[in-house]
């Protein structure tokens, strides 16, 4: 899922983004709740209407905000006080109040509020995020229904987040309590790529695996660089978002078959004719050059951020396509292995080159 957060994944308009593929995006809670505010979303329609876009829509709670904005706000039992990082005023999230909030917004997957660690936290603070987590998902339930009897939420679903930073046992013991809730039509893995190492995050996925529901989609949050998709897929994992494609071109970064990462302002590009990426369906790799795209980024042209952010997402979107096919065919573990060793070998090689 590209990520929206205010609405809008930055500096594209919603065509271009379903023209990459992309099924769903993911919108963020506390800062529309900031602005233009949840009510104001309401009165204009819901964010589909809102933002132009007709496909899913999904928002985080704001829990994530509890972990990147943790000098700014206070975590307490009912809930956590934030500071707008806007004008400076003072909100108090609730469970309660973010399931009334999300069901102002209208998405169509809306997350319970939870309580994200940092990646190293230690085992105690792990331990209190994690038991606060599974507290405040038991509220979010309970107003989710309410609301629903109400008639105050539109048709949408709610899906809890398994907490436990790197600890498998916590992580293991979130999935069972989560499950004697009742059922539920997903379940969202947080806490993850918050800081602790690559293999770390690996491991907790696979010990988690087990205790995860067979139906249903599991939503690993905040993950989307292309190694980590495809090692999150091949540990259970089906739905992901991550700012990580849109940042990246911002900043003139590009995913590229063959050749794993480039950095698209370097001089070695200047004279290049040749597109993006050659095995790249989208559209800047079928109209513009590397040399073009480098000139944008020099002569410092907004167009340059848009074609590299269209190609990021479309490398991840067709990424995962593959991956679906391959897991149809049968052969998904031998075709990822291979893809991650060339992918590997390739980054390995171009930052040589670059040093």
């Amino acid at each position: 899922m590209p990520v929206g957060t205010q609405a809008a994944v930055k500096t594209l308009a919603p065509e271009e983004v379903a023209d990459t593929g992309a099924a769903m995006v993911l919108s963020n809670t506390y800062h529309l709740f900031l602005r233009p505010g949840h009510e104001v979303v309401r009165e204009l329609g819901g964010l589909h209407s809102f933002m132009g876009w007709d496909r899913p829509i999904l928002t985080d709670s704001g829990g994530y905000q509890v972990f990147s904005l943790a000098d700014i706000n206070e975590v307490r039992d009912d809930g956590v006080v934030f500071q707008s990082h806007i004008d400076g005023s003072r909100h108090l999230f609730t469970p309660e109040r973010v399931m009334e909030v999300q069901a102002a917004l209208g998405a169509d997957v809306i997350m319970a509020f939870d309580e994200c660690p940092p990646g190293q936290v230690e085992r105690q603070a792990a331990e209190a995020a994690h038991e606060r987590t599974l507290a405040w998902l038991a509220r979010s339930r309970l107003r989710f229904q309410e609301l629903r009897a109400q008639g105050l939420s539109r048709d949408q679903t709610l899906l809890p987040i398994l907490q436990g930073s790197t600890f498998p046992d916590l992580r293991r013991d979130a999935a069972r309590r989560v499950r004697e809730l009742g059922e539920w039509h997903g379940v969202a893995i947080g806490g993850l790529s918050v800081g602790e190492p690559k293999p770390v995050m690996y491991e907790v996925l696979e010990a988690l695996e087990p205790e995860l529901p067979a139906a249903g989609p599991r939503y690993l949050m905040g993950v989307g660089y292309p190694d980590d998709l495809l090692e999150a897929i091949c540990r259970g994992c089906d739905l992901f978002d991550c700012v990580a494609p849109t940042r990246n071109g911002r900043n003139g970064t590009a995913w590229i078959e063959g050749e794993g990462q480039i950095n698209i302002k370097a001089a070695r590009y200047k004279l290049d004719a040749g597109p993006l990426d050659e095995s790249c369906d989208c559209y800047a790799c079928g109209r513009y050059s590397r040399a073009y795209v480098r000139h944008l980024f020099v002569a410092g042209e907004v167009l340059g951020l848009r074609l590299l952010s269209v190609h990021n997402i479309r490398f991840l979107v067709r990424l995962a396509e593959r991956a679906r096919e391959r897991i149809e065919a049968g052969d998904f573990e031998r075709w990822s292995d291979d893809w991650l060793a060339r992918y590997r070998a390739a980054r390995a090689e171009t930052k040589e080159r670059m040093t």
